[in-house]
């Protein structure tokens, strides 16, 4: 797709945000239930279509995690069919009036949301995202503008098609939802300059997608950054607890980013605590400190590096602190402002971590991987954002509105 084509297509986006814009609840809900509804009824040509994709991964020799990210089955096209029909469930953020008052003038005011417009999703990899960021810019009251990677062009086409056609029954335009099938730099570094035809741009993807937002883009955009997330493990801990949390935070899904790249450990307890978790995290390496590898001798020896680094593997950076300031000490100095989390039974320093730690979610006794939208009640989400303006945390329905000054009067004039 030439740059001219994709700005084409933009305007036809842009026509469509409109209407959608404009366009009932009932409507948009309509759209995203006969989007599942056909989802569930294609899924054979989804894996097809998915499996094509699979196979050209596997012959560019794609490393594990990212055939993981990249594969779709029976299951988690389910997943994806009941997050359409979740979302359509959801109340609607359109309309909401979030406040409201009368000036001595007589003016009444009100604070209104209203959708962004077109939402732009540029992403790698994972062909769920295609879905869920469909819904959640439609029943938003947005247009989705989605650029996936090259290595899920199969499937992104074949989970677009349904959504396009699904958006079409319900009485919307089919560009309500548009894909740009040119997957080369050039067009991706065009898409992120169509400013005046996309309204918010997302990247959900690594460090060389974030690297370029920041250089290229011209439209505005929130940054779905990297997830290097702690799991700190107080001297008030249930060791039984901590161990399993540590567990599923680190290998449920290794690959995503609310998957736990670092471990912190108090002092007093990890002596009887590390040989535990070692053994509990099976084949996942680890990286360590001295002091944590005086009690695990056969750690290798972590560097600063090791403690910035987002792993998406089987590998986790360890380190023995003191107290619960020495650990968020340690997550200010390499965290990622995505997610925390602290075990303990004490009260005091639970509340002390999550007042202290910067970051758009913090947990206590929780596993990471909760920090998710489906997970927290939203529904879905279209990324995570580590930034501090607009959202922070999940972006869902409301993360993919704005506010809009309603102010009515009777005649008034400034004097």
């Amino acid at each position: 797709m030439k740059p001219s084509h994709l700005g084409e297509l933009a305007v036809r986006v842009r026509a469509a945000s409109r209407v959608v814009a404009r366009s009932s609840s009932a409507v948009r809900d309509d759209a995203l239930r006969v989007a599942a509804d056909l989802l569930s009824a294609e899924a054979g040509a989804v894996l097809e279509a998915n499996r094509r994709d699979l196979a050209e991964a596997e012959r560019r020799g794609a490393d594990g995690t990212a055939v993981d990210r990249l594969r779709l089955s029976e299951r988690r096209i389910a997943d994806m069919v009941d997050g359409l029909r979740d979302v359509a469930g959801l109340p609607d953020p359109v309309g909401e009036v979030l406040g409201g008052w009368v000036r001595p003038n007589g003016l009444r005011v009100q604070r209104v949301r209203v959708p962004l417009g077109v939402v732009g999703v540029i992403y790698e990899n994972r062909p769920n995202v295609t879905s869920d960021a469909a819904a959640l810019c439609l029943k938003a009251g947005n247009a989705a503008f989605l650029r996936g990677s090259s290595s899920a062009i199969e499937s992104n086409r074949a989970v677009v098609s349904v959504l396009r056609r699904a958006a079409r029954k319900a009485g919307l335009p089919e560009d309500a939802v548009a894909l740009v099938e040119d997957t080369g730099h050039e067009t991706a570094i065009a898409f992120m300059r169509l400013r005046g035809l996309i309204d918010c741009l997302v990247p959900r993807g690594g460090p060389g997608l974030i690297d370029s937002m920041i250089e290229h883009a011209t439209v505005p955009y929130v940054l779905d950054g990297a997830g290097n997330c702690h799991v700190y493990v107080d001297v008030a801990a249930d060791l039984d607890m901590a161990t399993e949390i540590v567990v599923n935070a680190k290998t449920q899904r290794p690959g995503v980013c609310n998957a736990a790249e670092s471990l912190l450990v108090h002092r007093s307890i990890a002596a009887a605590f590390l040989p535990v978790v070692r053994r509990a995290l099976g084949d996942v390496e680890l990286f360590g400190d001295d002091r944590t590898r005086s009690v695990l001798p056969g750690v290798a020896a972590a560097t600063e590096d090791d403690f910035a680094r987002e792993y998406l593997g089987a590998k986790m950076s360890v380190a023995v602190v003191d107290d619960v300031g020495a650990a968020i000490d340690h997550i200010a100095r390499f965290g990622s402002g995505h997610s925390e989390a602290i075990v303990t039974a004490d009260l005091a320093t639970a509340d002390r971590f999550v007042a202290e730690v910067d970051a758009a979610a913090v947990l206590v006794n929780a596993s990471t991987r909760f920090v998710d939208g489906a997970e927290l009640g939203l529904g879905a989400e279209v990324g995570i954002s580590t930034q501090k303006l607009h959202a922070r945390g999940p972006m869902g329905l409301r993360e993919l509105t704005c506010v809009k000054w309603v102010v009515r009067g009777e005649g008034q004039v400034r004097r």
